[in-house]
């Protein structure tokens, strides 16, 4: 496989905003992607993730701010001049064109010889691995192998960066597992930055080198995934990440740890702000678990079982509605006392 990347070391977004009249969609994002890294645009709808990811392609100008790859200005460039391969949610194939002519499409618009035409076609016909529908047309193909032909399309130009805009949202729970580490393979092979916007935790987790949590056009945490999954900075950042159980509390020092109230009973938790007084405590619902002795009293109201486990949610004795794990089947009626680990209560200030 020769298909590479043009070389270059970063990608940097320096305070970029974009307001649709009095509507801020973004504001002061500012980001560098060096070269090779899976950067992933984490956050609910409308948080301005797939805005940011138009401004950098170039679909949309910006309001302020200034984009740069390496020592070049490239935000007032049009989307053709700034080189970058674009997967969109829809995978935009032409229907009347076979697989590989909607794969050379772009290296027919730049007019290339026709002979380095077929024979990047043909890499990357090979890299997605779909030589054997090569003259089917689009109508023809399942949808993970139409979303194939859309990265196809997209890396045989060998760009810096490939902009992927939630491309796997259209595909089954099956087919989005495996285009997951399709995804990942495709960029490890070729070499090329990639910058992938998902409102999918999961799939943020599964993909990216670091993952940039967007909330109301504002950047809220940028990390590594296993950082942002342990250590969410704020407490809207964590209630994103899969931290069900957000409880408005107080918190009260005790050495390294805080005391705080969950469902009526006092637990340690992690203090990740200064937090003394009206606090808000996190807790995943895999990190509060059934166990015989623990302080917090919930009555099951519903239960699910999840193949190895039971994940449930119950009201506890103060009114408060608390997500939970079992080991053991649970049903609805029933009294469970649940308890967690210090370090998985995390303590935000109010």
């Amino acid at each position: 496989m020769t298909l590479i990347s043009h070389s270059f070391r970063s990608l940097r977004l320096d305070r970029i905003s974009r307001a649709f009249g009095t509507m801020r969609a973004l504001h002061d994002v500012s980001l560098t992607v060096g070269r090779g890294e899976f950067i992933a645009l984490l956050g609910p709808s409308g948080c301005g993730k797939s805005t940011a990811l138009n401004c950098i392609a170039g679909l949309l100008p910006l309001t302020a701010g200034a984009i740069w790859l390496d020592d070049k200005r490239i935000d007032a460039l049009d989307p053709e001049d700034r080189g970058f391969g674009m997967v969109f949610q829809n995978y935009a194939l032409f229907p009347h064109m076979s697989v590989r002519k909607n794969i050379g499409f772009g290296l027919v618009s730049q007019r290339r010889p026709r002979d380095e035409v077929a024979r990047r076609v043909d890499e990357a016909l090979a890299l997605v691995r779909l030589q054997d529908h090569a003259n089917k047309l689009p109508g023809q193909l399942s949808g993970g192998q139409q979303q194939r032909v859309a990265i196809a399309r997209a890396i045989v130009v060998e760009p810096p960066l490939v902009l992927m805009d939630e491309p796997l949202s259209n595909l089954d729970a099956k087919l989005r597992l495996e285009m997951r580490a399709e995804i990942r393979r495709i960029h490890q092979a070729i070499g090329c930055a990639t910058i992938y916007v998902t409102h999918d935790q999961d799939e943020a987790l599964s993909l990216a080198d670091r993952i940039v949590v967007l909330r109301d056009g504002e950047v809220r945490q940028v990390g590594p995934p296993e950082a942002l999954y342990a250590r969410p900075a704020h407490a809207d950042v964590a209630e994103f990440m899969g931290y069900r159980n957000i409880v408005p509390t107080t918190a009260t020092l005790s050495g390294d740890f805080v005391q705080v109230t969950i469902g009526g009973a006092t637990l340690p938790g992690i203090p990740m702000e200064p937090a003394q007084g009206p606090a808000i405590a996190a807790v995943r619902p895999e990190d509060l678990t059934v166990t015989p002795d623990g302080p917090i009293t919930v009555c099951v109201e519903a239960a699910e079982y999840r193949g190895r486990d039971f994940y449930g949610f119950g009201r506890a004795r103060d009114g408060s509605e608390l997500f939970f794990r079992s080991d053991r089947r649970v049903g609805s009626g029933e009294t469970v006392n649940l308890s967690a680990a210090a370090d998985r209560v995390l303590v935000y200030a109010a």
